[in-house]
C-alpha cells in the first residue's frame, strides 16, 4: 500500500536528562501502529531548547529534527523529562508550550515533565499524574492541579504518563481511538505486552507485593501509615482500626518486616521528607511539618539518625529527581 500522509505527527520535546526509556517505549509503540495499519497513521520528530541535541539521563545524546519552532495543526506536543526537571524546566520552554497552547493542540508530558507542563500553566484544573518518586513534592507545589496516582491520565487536549514503561500504555490507548482496539491489541502482542494498563491502575505495586507479605491487616496498616504522613496516627489507634491489640501490632511488625511499627512509620515520613528536601523549594521547617515533625530539632535529629546528615545540607546535595 502506498504511503499516506500521516494522520498525527508527535513532536517529542526532550528536555536535558531527560529519560530514554519512556521515549522509547512512546516512538516504538507508535511504530508498530504503522505496521498494523501498513502505513504511516503517525509520525513524529524530535525537538529541544537549541534544535541540535539532547542529552539523555544516561548520557546518550539525541540530534534533534527542530527547535522552538512552530508546530503544525495536526500535531501533537509530548514533553519528555527526567533528572533535574526543575533545572531543565526553562523559561524559553514554558513560553514555547504556552505559545503552542494557544493553537489548541494537545500537548502532554511523560515521568517529570508533567511539573513543565504545570509550571507552564496547561494543567490548571486538570487531572494528570507523574512519577511515584515526584508525587509529594509535586502535590505540595501545584495544589490546583487533580493529582491523580495512576500510570497516565488524559482530559481534553492534556495528557500525561508516569514514566517507565507507562508511555505504552498511554499509547496503546490513543491506537484504539484513533484505529482500532484491534490495533492496540495487536500492537500489544507485537510487544510482548501482555499487561495493558488504563487510566484507573496505579504506578507501583500492591503493599502485599512491594514488601513480600501476603497479611491483610499488615497491609491495612501501612496502607494507613502512607495516607497519614502529616498528621500520623498512633500504633494504638492503627491496631484498633485493624481488630488487633498494640501489641499483636508489634509483633507483626517484628516478624514480617524486623522493626517496630514506630520504626517503620517514622521512615516512611523521613523518604517524603527526603523527597521534599530534594525536589522543592519548601523550607526545611515546612518540610519537617508536611512529614508530622512539630519541632524542627526533633526533625533534624531523626533525619540525621537515618540518613547521616542534616536536613539543610541535604538540600545543598541535589542529586536531582527519578
Amino acid at each position: 500500500m502506498a504511503d499516506q500522509k500521516p494522520i498525527k505527527r508527535f513532536v517529542f520535546l526532550l528536555l536535558d536528562d531527560f529519560s530514554q526509556l519512556p521515549l522509547s517505549c512512546a516512538v516504538e509503540t507508535l511504530r508498530h501502529a504503522n505496521r498494523f495499519s501498513e502505513h504511516n497513521i503517525y509520525d513524529w520528530v524530535l525537538a529541544g531548547e537549541g534544535g541540535e541535541t539532547a542529552t539523555a539521563s544516561n548520557t546518550i545524546k539525541f540530534a534533534l529534527d527542530m527547535g522552538l519552532t512552530d508546530t503544525k495543526r495536526d500535531d501533537v506536543v509530548v514533553v519528555c523529562g527526567g533528572l533535574n526537571i526543575r533545572k531543565n524546566t526553562t523559561q524559553p520552554v514554558i513560553n514555547w508550550l504556552r505559545k503552542e497552547a494557544r493553537k489548541g493542540i494537545p500537548i502532554g508530558g511523560i515521568c517529570t515533565a508533567t511539573y513543565t507542563l504545570a509550571k507552564a500553566g496547561l494543567l490548571d484544573g486538570k487531572r494528570c499524574t507523574i512519577h511515584w518518586e515526584n508525587l509529594d513534592s509535586f502535590e505540595e507545589e501545584f495544589p490546583e492541579v487533580d493529582l491523580q496516582k495512576t500510570v497516565f491520565t488524559t482530559q481534553g487536549n492534556r495528557f500525561t504518563a508516569a514514566g517507565g514503561v507507562s508511555p505504552i500504555d498511554l499509547m496503546l490507548s490513543i491506537i484504539s481511538k484513533d484505529i482500532s482496539q484491534d490495533a492496540a491489541n495487536w500492537v500489544a502482542d507485537q510487544m510482548i505486552y501482555n499487561s495493558a494498563r488504563t487510566e484507573k491502575d496505579g504506578q507501583r505495586l500492591s503493599i502485599p507485593t512491594r514488601i513480600g507479605v501476603r497479611h491483610p491487616k499488615l497491609a491495612n496498616v501501612i496502607k494507613m501509615m502512607e495516607e497519614n504522613i502529616e498528621e500520623p496516627v498512633s500504633p494504638s489507634i492503627l491496631a484498633q482500626d485493624v481488630g488487633m491489640s498494640t501489641r499483636q501490632l508489634e509483633r507483626l511488625f517484628r516478624r514480617y518486616l524486623d522493626r517496630s511499627p514506630k520504626r517503620y512509620y517514622m521512615e516512611l515520613r523521613l523518604q517524603k521528607a527526603r523527597n521534599l528536601l530534594m525536589q522543592t523549594d519548601m523550607s526545611v521547617i515546612n518540610v519537617a511539618l508536611a512529614c508530622g515533625f512539630t519541632s524542627p530539632s526533633h526533625f533534624s535529629k531523626c533525619y540525621r539518625a537515618q540518613y547521616d546528615t542534616t536536613p539543610y545540607r541535604e538540600r545543598g546535595t541535589q542529586v536531582g529527581e527519578a
